[in-house]
């Protein structure tokens, strides 16, 4: 998420970003996320986007278990929080459950710019167990930047809440996209459509990717997009 900070506000639908803490239940957790909407604006704070796809994720519409995982422009963390306790989540003892992690390759790595990193790792450290935070990352990416840290197509999975509203970025995001993806991988973006230009970044993808959309929220108007590379059969 950019981050971009703003005047404290009276209206009453900003009141809950103002607030030190939010807190929800996700995978068996109570889920404590510090915001600081005065110091880092849109960046610290839990937008709906975040928690329509962490509910998402915990109705089980992708299996988490076992996969690589990665949240891009986290802001607080709240979507990778809640992707890292469904990836790593099992009914046995803690030691056993790191034991079986250590060979599952399950993994998920949590990013943002350098100047959010910080924050976020506080909102990691404070919501995961130690034996799932040994298999949580905390990860600096800018988009289209330092992508040389990244292996191509890393990751299974490639989370997104609330990315796609600044029209500067798109490009920088799709190439991010390209290059974490393999032709397995895939691409959950929740987010709501606000201006003609979400639409502009949804027909972008288009061209790269197939594109569906998966889940609608009617309470908080947010969508979810899955998305896939193209293989070139589809693309002849």
């Amino acid at each position: 998420m950019a981050l971009v900070p703003y005047e404290e506000t009276t209206e009453l639908g900003l009141q809950k970003f103002h607030k030190p803490l939010a807190t929800f239940s996700f995978a068996n957790h109570t889920i404590q996320i510090r915001q600081d909407w005065r110091h880092l604006g849109v960046a610290a704070v839990v937008w709906d986007a975040a928690i329509v796809l962490s509910t998402y994720l915990e109705m089980g519409a992708v299996e988490l278990r076992g996969r690589s995982a990665v949240e891009l422009g986290a802001g607080t963390g709240l979507v990778g929080i809640v992707a890292a306790l469904l990836a790593l989540k099992s009914s046995v003892k803690p030691w056993l459950v790191h034991c079986l992690l250590f060979f599952s390759g399950a993994h998920v790595t949590i990013t943002d710019r350098k100047v959010a990193l910080e924050f976020l790792k506080s909102n990691v450290q404070a919501n995961l167990p130690p034996h799932i935070q040994s298999k949580t990352v905390v990860k600096e990416l800018t988009w289209g930047q330092n992508l040389g840290s990244f292996s191509p197509g890393e990751f299974d999975l490639i989370l997104g809440a609330d990315i796609i509203y600044l029209e500067e970025t798109f490009t920088d995001l799709l190439q991010t996209l390209e290059h974490l993806c393999s032709n397995h991988s895939v691409i959950l973006l929740a987010c709501r459509i606000r201006y003609e230009r979400d639409n502009n970044f949804l027909a972008m993808l288009e061209r790269q990717f197939t594109v569906r959309r998966v889940h609608y929220d009617p309470e908080k108007d947010v969508h979810i997009y899955e998305a896939q590379k193209r293989n070139q059969k589809e693309d002849l």
